[in-house]
């Protein structure tokens, strides 16, 4: 069981109203252990998700809000460990914060090398709890938001059309309108035309920005040297 204390800070941790609260996962076997969290994050103001098994995880929708997972290091089945190793390899980017019965050192050097975020054994006091929690949202945050802002710039390239993106690689390169035009073989005019378009479809407010924009899209958009 975890050690209910009330923790200084408390006050700190402020909620979100509606269903763009940030959410907590949280994978462990013990009934007791998935109760006691889920009140402690509710109290909080975070929405906890609550499961007994890192297959139910597995199974569950990806989330499009900040977000963290409180995972116990030993599950039947698939284990904490191994569960970190495949949320890494799909990308999910999700912080993790192990927690176990037992304080086993190299246990916890592997997880800490394979990116979690902290590793507390039981029994854990709450303070200590919501203050991990507090971290790995603050840093889930971080990467929602870069991905937002992928997203957008993705959704920005899609709307140019075929010859937009061929005169945006072009000019990436650092070609002259000229030698854009030579290259694609239509008028220096049309080029200007093009990469008006170019520059207000994507928000640039400058080349150089232009070029950064370039370079989050690779490989979509070719910006090698000719």
């Amino acid at each position: 069981m975890y050690r209910m204390t009330t923790p200084s800070n408390q006050g700190s941790h402020k909620p979100v109203d509606g269903e763009h609260r940030p959410i907590v996962f949280v994978v462990d076997d013990d009934i007791s252990v998935r109760e006691s969290l889920e009140l402690l994050i509710v109290s909080a103001g975070w929405r906890p998700i609550l499961f007994h098994s890192a297959q139910d995880f597995l199974e569950a929708a990806p989330t499009s809000t900040p977000s963290c997972l409180i995972l116990d290091v030993n599950l039947p089945g698939l284990n904490g460990l191994d569960l970190q190793t495949l949320i890494s390899s799909n990308g999910r980017g999700m912080p993790i914060i192990f927690v176990s019965g037992y304080g086993d050192v190299p246990l916890t050097v592997r997880a800490l090398k394979g990116g979690a975020l902290d590793f507390l054994t039981k029994p854990i006091d709450s303070a200590a709890i919501l203050n991990a929690i507090q971290s790995a949202l603050s840093q889930s945050e971080v990467l929602w938001l870069e991905e937002e802002k992928q997203q957008a710039l993705q959704r920005c390239f899609d709307a140019l059309t075929p010859r937009e993106r061929e005169v945006m690689s072009g000019v990436v390169k650092g070609l002259m309108n000229k030698q854009v035009a030579y290259e694609l073989d239509i008028s220096e005019i049309t080029v200007k035309a093009h990469r008006g378009q170019v520059m207000r479809k994507m928000g640039a407010r400058s080349l150089p920005d232009l070029v950064n924009m370039a370079a989050k899209l690779r490989p979509e958009i070719d910006t090698a040297d000719t």
